[in-house]
């Protein structure tokens, strides 16, 4: 009979198990996964990426380890007891489960406060998928009946709170955090680093009350929320309640089996993660090591790599917890590692702050100043990449080399000692990720995560492991490839200059000169972007229409029912009344659905194919012309209202807004570019999180690059200060085609600032100093694309050929796609969900919507 291995749990830390134990051994074992939900394992870390567009399937697992034959997964089934005497498992359908080993992976369940009222309707915990899908269809009902905007508090400030928090207004709602204590993540901060996290919360639009302990949940007819009151008397109103106040350890079952608990609840494991019956081990947030039980998924992933080698003979140990955080609030930065508080005799404090910038940042130091032993990020968490591994070693370097403004001081570039833990989530050190390049022939940064799992969880270390990759196979004697694809050996840089030497128009003159074979979708949307760049011919011309991404094809972004979206241009988000109206009649006649977008602009949704053309018509004939929000290339300028208005502004920036958009729209990249000016220090058009960032000042404009928000916000550097209107318009000038004739394929300007020789100081010896002297050259490419710049839609209008490509369906080019199908929802009407099209209540596309 073949070993039995049983999980009761199949979450995150059963997935690390059996990916685990299924690659290290191909003894013909049985598997068997008990899960509570009825889903497949998913990634928790990243739950609040569902309010950013994920759904369950992007949140899924590989599913690979659970497709082998020797695995059995068995969801929405939930373990029940457990008999040691049998060595047997019970679930809660009656079915049992024999099992050799059993290792518990249940996890742990959230807290709700011992306050009244803490449970009913309007109450939400915020721990897995069921539960963020209810906190949503809470918010969308919640709206579509109120008169205003959603108001949702959320008990507990810390790393959770706060992440629902963001996701609260992200979902439009406004969010109040209530933190007991005197500031937000008491766990990982000290008072001064919470209090600038506060602020920058607080600056995000989130309202913050600490110090603040709830008596009871207020309620009205049939339970709903009204309000929370407060111990101090104070009241705080509000629609629903999410309780964030940490989890308990899920020990039900071990403890009625009689396994020995640890103080504070959990299973008690050794340090070879075995209970108290050497044949149950226990892993993940349920294991208490030391009396104490962590929500952290990277001690989870340490334990079940423990565990695996424990039950294959070997004689791992677990070492103890890493509580490393990184909070994932777009916009704001946080990190905390090793010793942060300094609890170690005679440990040193290294602080920088800078409230200006929002920035406030602690290294922690032995005695001797030499070993760095933690710290905390709060504004700028750029160097935890980089410091985390060296916990427990030489800090090799000035400690304020790591703490002071890009800009201040290039920071060290410390080599990593083999032990240094690279990854944490997979314990994944530089050894191992050497290791794998040296001997197990990996030559790019993909290789090493497929082999070692570094970087396949929460991505903090992916830069770190490139760097290592690319430092090891230097040393190996061996050239880094940055070619291309396997079509064109030339790096995306080499090839923008090949190009522009020979003088070549058309991808099959490039390939015929410089490639092989006939091109893939890799090089072709780069070669087109290149072309559109020095050639300036549009985008459908010749064979320049094979060569573009779905988007670019027909101009418009797809969506997922395979509809497209409309976007006009509207430069700084400045429109007359005249304009709206004429969007919105379109919207209406067309049955758009419309939304302000982020960029200030209005987008159309629900556009099919053969309406983009009447569509665009009528938007040129009200004097719009094609906001590219499809193309890489600019998307749009963002600005606040300035001096024009504003009794705070400096300076004019929207009227510099405006020339800005129209002076660089149609600008290919290779990648989207976006702009913001502030009209002062208040920042309120989120200028540094651009890939250009202007902010007026009393002494001119400052000139800010390599902003982004996205999966890895970064705020932008300081590239100039002062500047008049003529002196910044030519920096921009100089950094945008500098950028789009160096930079790699896909690489936004963030990654590319960073990894330019001499950083942001090199940058500025280039665009301003001319280091190079190949400004002249910059200028005149610039002038060129301002000189021939033509609205790509009014151009395809005029041109049948180009129109032609327009059409459902080639026999019958008005006939709209019967597939469309829509659900009306707040006034307007989106694409219906698989459900609501098996009930058939649902609109076809070409049918009026009756608003309900």
């Amino acid at each position: 009979m073949s070993r039995r291995i049983v999980v009761v749990g199949a979450g995150m830390v059963a997935h690390r198990f059996a990916e685990s134990l299924l690659s290290r051994t191909a003894e013909p074992l049985s598997l068997t996964l008990l899960g509570d939900e009825g889903r497949a394992p998913y990634d928790r870390v990243g739950l609040t990426s569902y309010f950013h567009g994920a759904d369950a399937e992007a949140l899924t697992l590989d599913r690979a380890p659970l497709e082998d034959p020797r695995v059995t997964v068995v969801p929405g089934d939930r373990a029940v007891a457990i008999d040691r005497d049998t060595r047997s498992v019970r679930t809660a359908s009656g079915a049992e489960h024999p099992y050799d080993e059993l290792v518990l992976a249940t996890g742990s369940s959230a807290s709700r406060p011992p306050i009244e009222g803490a449970e009913g309707p309007g109450r939400f915990v915020y721990r897995t998928l069921d539960d963020v899908e209810a906190l949503r269809a809470e918010v969308e009902q919640l709206a579509a009946r109120l008169d205003r905007p959603v108001r949702g508090a959320v008990i507990g400030g810390g790393l959770l709170g706060l992440e629902a928090a963001g996701a609260l207004q992200q979902l439009g709602a406004e969010a109040t955090v209530l933190q007991s204590g005197d500031r937000l993540m008491s766990a990982q901060l000290d008072l001064p680093a919470g209090t600038a996290l506060q602020r920058l919360i607080e600056k995000r639009g989130l309202a913050v009350l600490t110090s603040a302990r709830t008596r009871h949940i207020r309620t009205g007819v049939g339970d709903e929320v009204l309000g929370l009151e407060l111990e101090d008397g104070r009241g705080v109103d509000c629609d629903l309640v999410v309780h964030t106040v940490g989890v308990r350890p899920r020990d039900e079952l071990g403890r009625a089996a009689g396994l020995a608990v640890g103080p504070r609840g959990g299973v008690a494991i050794d340090a070879g993660c075995r209970t108290s019956d050497p044949a149950i081990l226990a892993i993940g947030e349920v294991a208490a090591f030391g009396g104490q039980c962590v929500g952290l998924v990277a001690p989870g992933y340490a334990m079940a790599e423990v565990a695996v080698d424990r039950l294959l003979g070997g004689s791992a140990c677990f070492e103890g917890f890493d509580l490393s955080a990184k909070l994932k609030l777009s916009g704001v930065e946080v990190a905390s590692f090793g010793d942060a508080f300094a609890t170690a005799p005679g440990a040193l404090d290294v602080v920088y702050a800078d409230p200006v910038r929002g920035v406030h940042t602690k290294l922690v130091l032995s005695d001797d100043a030499r070993t760095l032993l933690g710290g905390m990020l709060v504004g700028d968490a750029s160097a935890y990449g980089a410091l985390r591994p060296l916990v427990g070693g030489p800090l090799g370097a000035d400690p304020a080399a790591y703490l002071l403004p890009e800009g201040a001081g290039a920071a060290p570039r410390a080599e990593l000692p083999d032990e240094a833990v690279v990854c944490s989530c997979a314990g994944v050190t530089a050894g191992t990720v050497r290791h794998a390049v040296r001997e197990g022939g990996c030559t790019d940064a993909a290789a090493v995560t497929a082999c070692t799992r570094a970087g396949a969880t929460c991505g903090s270390c992916v830069v770190m492991v490139k760097g290592l990759v690319s430092a090891e196979l230097t040393k190996m004697g061996h050239t880094v490839s940055n070619a291309l694809c396997e079509h064109f050996d030339m790096s995306r840089r080499q090839l923008f200059d090949a190009v522009r030497v020979a003088e070549l128009t058309t991808f099959s003159g490039v390939l015929e000169r410089f490639g092989t074979g006939r091109g893939c979708d890799v090089c072709k949307p780069v070669v087109a972007s290149i072309l559109a760049v020095l050639v300036r011919n549009h985008v459908l011309d010749g064979e320049n229409a094979s060569l573009q991404d779905t988007n670019d094809h027909v101009m418009a972004n797809m969506q997922k029912d395979g509809t497209y979206s409309v976007v006009p241009r509207m430069p700084a988000g400045e429109v007359t009344p005249a304009g709206l109206v004429a969007v919105g009649r379109i919207a209406e006649d067309f049955g758009l659905y419309t939304k302000i977008t982020g960029a200030q602009r209005i987008d159309m949704f629900g556009a099919r194919l053969e309406q983009l053309p009447e569509i665009w018509s009528r938007l040129i004939d009200a004097g719009f012309e094609s906001g590219q929000a499809y193309g890489k290339a600019l998307r749009a300028v963002k600005s606040c209202v300035g001096s024009t208005w504003c009794r705070y502004g400096v300076l004019d920036s929207v009227g510099m807004a405006v020339q800005l958009e129209l002076r660089y729209r149609g600008l290919r990249s290779p990648h989207k570019l976006k702009v913001g000016v502030s009209g002062c220090a208040r920042e309120c058009a989120e200028a540094r999180g651009k890939d250009v960032g202007v902010i007026a000042t009393a002494q001119g404009w400052n000139m800010y690059v390599g902003g982004n928000g996205g999966a890895t916000p970064r705020h932008a550097d300081l590239l100039a200060e002062g500047l008049d209107d003529e002196a910044l318009i030519r920096a921009i000038d100089r950094f945008f085609m500098y950028y789009i004739r160096t930079a790699d394929k896909l690489q936004r300007t963030a990654p590319w600032v960073m990894e330019l020789e001499g950083g942001i100081d090199g940058l500025r010896e280039v665009i301003l100093e001319d280091s190079l002297g190949i400004c002249a050259d910059l200028d005149a490419a610039m002038a060129a694309h301002v000189e021939d710049y033509r609205d790509e839609w009014a151009a395809t209008l005029a041109d049948p050929a180009k129109l032609r490509r327009f059409r459902s369906f080639v026999n019958a080019p008005s006939t709209p796609d019967p597939s469309l199908a829509y659900v009306p929802e707040r006034g307007q009407r989106r694409p219906a969900s698989p459900e609501e099209r098996r009930e058939g209540h649902v609109l076809i596309a070409g049918t009026t919507l009756e608003v309900r």
